[in-house]
């Protein structure tokens, strides 16, 4: 049964995700009212501190990343937040948290920590007793490096938690656009008839970044991009764009359609697939360094994968998915281009006919852009002039008066009241892994290795050339 958690504890709550998402998501949802009023919030980690030392450190942080308009009811945030220190490998850390929880009480459990101590973590808990009852636990990514890790890792949490209160973290899936990608696709006549491969020509899903390594070095050289953005988010993403109408909304409703578009992906092919890693050059206005001299030594990591993948069921049979990820490329966004059929008969001679395009902007601006042919105003003695001429919805115009809310107020929320719609399931988890670790053998296979581009640019030329072998051009 659905219950909203009175406690909600917090591991890794001293880290950066905590410091920049988590408790800033968490005052905001407060300061709307939207949480409970009795909610307490236990952060823990190794770090030694007092209960007014956390609330401290969530202050700076919230005077940082919080919003300065969504700040009013700070002091009564910070008065639900305690602490307790606590090493995951020592029993007496889990005793000292216990008795800080209390008995009684509904708890939901956020686990912002390496994946490599959630079954270190998960045993302690259930010593304690803190993972009976109708306990839920939230799982932040990445869960494995390979189908097995994630199975071991998946294994860990069932030992303790039930599939249904256990709940899989892709903060994509709150982002506002990418849920009314959901109500694009069902709550609209006009685009069902023609979501298919009959009238679809092909879709692209981009997600690039401007940014280098930043802080996560260790964890992004042991990774890639293929595991680090493909295997969740776009995965995601495509399953989005291609799964059949659910019957409903409900979360193993929503889930299951997914599950199937994931089990439907042919297995790439050799040609199929281009890697790359960023090289020094000009970007974002300054001279920056490439991926080698970032980590400080030699790597074979790719930074950049482009793929052309195929949903082999009736609906998309015929018609590819280009996916296309990388660090240090021209701009930061991630869109979704659905790029419909030419009409098959054009009456206007001579006329240029442009194909229908439906751009889904994810960010960094959440928008909606429908590209229809029209005629050029004026007096045409040879046949009209037509141009492709865009209808933009900008999503914050759109919906003015209402606050742009980050992906993990909607998840923590979510998490505390018991709602798995927005989260991943185990056997989307497995299905995925299971499609990128044949990539991953089919590139060892092939001795494949990342080719060079320059900080900056749009990655390798090949990756433009897997496109327009099938006469596409990536939008740009």
């Amino acid at each position: 049964m659905t219950f909203t958690a009175d406690t909600l504890i917090l591991f890794g709550a001293t880290g950066d995700l905590s410091r920049r998402m988590l408790l800033p998501s968490l005052a905001a949802l407060d300061h709307d009212k939207l949480l409970a009023e009795d909610l307490r919030i236990v952060g823990t980690a190794r770090s030694e501190m007092s209960d007014q030392d956390f609330r401290q450190f969530a202050r700076e942080a919230l005077e940082k990343f919080l919003p300065a308009q969504r700040r009013g009811s700070m002091a009564d945030f910070l008065n639900r937040l305690s602490y307790q220190a606590l090493d995951v490998t020592t029993p007496e850390g889990f005793k000292q948290l216990a008795a800080k929880v209390g008995p009684d009480h509904k708890l939901a459990i956020f686990l912002s920590t390496a994946p490599s101590l959630f079954e270190t973590t998960i045993a302690g808990l259930s010593r304690v007793g803190l993972t009976t009852g109708d306990t839920r636990i939230g799982l932040e990514k990445p869960l494995g490096t390979d189908l097995a890790s994630s199975c071991e890792i998946n294994d860990a949490v069932a030992a303790a938690f039930p599939e249904e209160r256990i709940f899989r973290i892709d903060h994509y899936l709150g982002k506002e656009t990418v849920q009314n990608l959901i109500a694009l696709r069902f709550a609209n006549v006009l685009f069902e008839p023609l979501w298919n491969a009959r009238h679809i020509d092909h879709v692209q899903i981009t997600v690039a970044e401007t940014v280098g390594l930043e802080d996560r070095v260790d964890f992004y050289d042991g990774a890639g991009a293929l595991r680090d953005m493909v295997q969740n988010h776009m995965l995601q993403l495509l399953a989005l764009v291609a799964m059949e109408p659910p019957s409903g909304m409900s979360p193993n409703e929503v889930r299951d359609e997914k599950v199937k578009v994931l089990r439907s992906l042919r297995q790439v092919q050799s040609g199929e697939t281009v890697t790359g890693q960023y090289r020094g050059g000009a970007s974002g206005g300054q001279i920056v360094p490439g991926y080698d001299e970032e980590l400080g030594k030699p790597s074979d990591t790719e930074t950049f994968v482009a793929l052309k993948a195929h949903v082999d069921n009736w609906r998309w049979r015929g018609t590819p998915f280009y996916l296309r990820t990388g660090k240090r490329l021209p701009k930061r966004v991630t869109e979704i281009v659905v790029q419909f059929k030419c009409v098959p008969h054009s009456i206007f001679n001579g006329a240029k006919m442009q194909p229908n395009r439906l751009v889904i902007g994810i960010q960094p601006e959440e928008n909606i852009t429908l590209s229809l042919m029209a005629k050029v105003p004026g007096l045409d003695r040879e046949g009209m002039t037509l141009r492709a001429v865009p209808l933009n919805i900008a999503m914050p115009d759109a919906f003015s008066g209402k606050e742009r809310r980050i992906a993990y107020e909607r998840l923590l929320l979510d998490l505390i009241e018991g709602d798995q719609t927005l989260f991943v399931r185990r056997d989307e988890v497995e299905a995925q892994w299971r499609w990128i670790d044949a990539i991953r053998a089919l590139w060892a296979a092939d001795k494949h290795e990342p080719r060079p581009y320059s900080a900056g640019s749009w990655g390798p030329s090949a990756s433009i050339a897997l496109a327009e072998r099938d006469g596409v051009t990536w939008n740009e």
